[in-house]
């Protein structure tokens, strides 16, 4: 993509293309923090020769708008963010010209144009795949059919106002135990399986996980390994909806999990 082109004088120049972008955290990358990335994400912009509109005011900042990013040190296959343009671009560009800017793990896999209105209105739950290194099937199993019959489950959370009591499971819409795959050399390793209402304060896997320990005692021997596999809107079927359902037609990309 060209260079940006210089702000008019007197004011910043209009939107007059807004894109929506869904994106991932892979690896190591999965470490970085929400500030990390926003810092990372604009300078990609300026290598890239986005031409980003921006804020009007004496300390002018480019258009972009998160929805709902993950924590540090969890791994997302679905990251979503909005940009404002002060041209039109092709998106398929577009996307090429973040990706290879961004480091390895950082990848941006959709591009979609926005229709309007508010892409946090699209996203009101997610889909996590928690991985738990060394233990059994069947202990996670037990734990979590304990978990889902309680009424609630209350653990400690530190948050901004301080210590809270957190019910983490009414944020809960489900929980399942996966099968691990199973063979020779292969370490033990349960899934679980979550779908996560977005509440405030935000309930995230380890919360969960804090939960497990609350009603069934469970300590997971290792690390364990979170990732975001889905974000959207909840369906009355207990499915997430994709926030680029409605608007793939215009996506360019692969179609998230």
């Amino acid at each position: 993509m060209g260079r940006p082109k210089n702000q008019p004088e007197g004011g910043q120049a209009p939107i007059v293309q807004r894109v929506r972008l869904r994106y991932t955290k892979r690896g190591p990358l999965r470490f970085t923090s929400h500030r990390d990335f926003a810092r990372a994400f604009e300078r990609a912009i300026h290598r890239a020769g986005v031409p980003i509109a921006y804020s009007q005011g004496f300390s002018p900042h480019p258009k972009v708008s998160y929805a709902s990013a993950a924590p540090t040190g969890v791994a997302s296959e679905a990251e979503y963010l909005e940009i404002g343009l002060r041209e039109p671009v092709d998106l398929n560009d577009l996307m090429r010209a973040l990706d290879a800017a961004l480091s390895p793990g950082l990848d941006v896999v959709e591009a979609v144009e926005s229709p309007g209105g508010s892409l946090a209105d699209r996203i009101d739950a997610g889909r996590w795949r928690v991985e738990l290194p060394g233990l059994a099937d069947d202990v996670l199993r037990l734990a979590v059919e304990a978990f889902v019959a309680a009424d609630e489950v209350m653990i400690e959370r530190l948050t901004k106002q301080g210590m809270r009591t957190v019910d983490v499971r009414a944020a809960v819409v489900s929980a399942v135990a996966v099968p691990a795959p199973t063979g020779v050399g292969v370490v033990p390793c349960a899934i679980l399986d979550l779908v996560v209402r977005q509440v405030s304060p935000t309930v995230r896997p380890d919360d969960v996980l804090a939960g497990l320990r609350v009603v069934a005692d469970l300590e997971p021997p290792a690390p364990p390994r979170a990732t975001r596999l889905a974000q959207g809107l909840l369906t009355t079927q207990g499915e997430i909806l994709d926030p680029f359902a409605a608007d793939r037609p215009t996506a360019i990309g692969a179609p998230s999990a």
